[in-house]
């Protein structure tokens, strides 16, 4: 994680204050803790407070800026509520993004219900293909988006194959892993039920969700791309669930097909591996337990 230099405030401030049209002051530079990835803060300024995160221009060179396009993305089908894009800068090494700063508070009675709604909407926004016109990022690695006309082939070429390669080339799996996700890819194709692509948030977690002070869902740090909506669902479930009023209100406005539940498990092929090169763990495990079923 980056350090925080008091230098940075008049940087920001001046960043901030060519983005809204005003000079502002910043008052107070609060850490925010929970991320693994950037060093997150509020900045409380005479013009309200922001959310900042950082990283290293040359490591992450653009993944700010792709993250900003994202949030665009989602906001524009205007199904959720998504947090504002201030700015996105660089600095001597450092890239910065700044949003607007949500402030939390207790989810209502309908959190669940509001937010199943709001995704499965989302949802309804779709395309001819499989993909999308840029690649981005899923957490701090690269995400290839390379348009496709089947799910199938768009999951095996840019979602699997490149995360088991990278395991491989670090180490962390083997070839005999690599023989068993290919004997799956032949029955790929039995197990999806056929579907046209829909917008997906692409990283939906808890940690990826919030209540805002009035106590409805924002959701943010998304990873969007045109694919299958069971892996939005699935992800969702990868580590404990949401609650059932949520998958409740998403079928009740776009039902999902029959047995959806277990393509769960090969849904979450994806972000298991990507936790494997991120975090390594037992999640190693958790994928030979899942291939080995097929």
């Amino acid at each position: 994680m980056e350090i925080y230099h008091p230098s940075m405030n008049d940087v920001l401030a001046t960043e901030i204050g060519k983005a809204i049209g005003e000079t502002i002051v910043i008052k107070e530079v609060v850490p925010i803790t929970g991320g693994s990835i950037n060093t997150a803060i509020q900045l409380k300024t005479s013009h309200g407070s922001y959310f900042a995160k950082y990283n290293s221009h040359e490591k992450y060179k653009g993944m700010f800026e792709l993250e900003a396009k994202n949030l665009e993305v989602l906001r524009n089908t205007r199904t959720a509520k998504i947090p504002n894009t201030i700015s996105y800068f660089t600095y001597e090494d450092l890239d910065f993004l700044v949003l607007e700063h949500v402030a939390s508070g207790s989810p209502h009675y309908e959190f669940w219900p509001d937010l199943g709604f709001g995704l499965a909407h989302l949802h309804k926004n779709q395309a001819d293909y499989f993909g999308l016109d840029y690649d981005n990022f899923v957490g701090s690695l690269p995400q290839k988006n390379n348009k496709t006309n089947n799910w199938v082939d768009f999951f095996v070429n840019n979602r699997l194959n490149p995360m088991l390669k990278m395991a491989v080339d670090s180490g962390k799996a083997d070839s005999f892993l690599v023989e068993k996700f290919e004997n799956l890819y032949k029955k790929l194709h039995d197990i999806f039920p056929p579907e046209p692509a829909s917008l997906l948030h692409g990283d939906l977690w808890s940690g990826n969700i919030m209540s805002n002070v009035d106590g409805d869902p924002v959701i943010f740090d998304p990873a969007v791309y045109y694919g299958h909506r069971e892996m939005d669902i699935a992800m969702s479930k990868l580590f404990g669930g949401f609650e059932v009023e949520f998958y409740d209100s998403y079928n009740e406005v776009f039902p999902l097909e029959q047995h959806w539940e277990q393509r769960v498990q090969i849904c979450n092929l994806y972000p298991l591996l990507i936790h494997v090169n991120l975090f390594m763990g037992a999640y190693i495990q958790s994928i030979k337990n899942i291939v080995n079923k097929y």
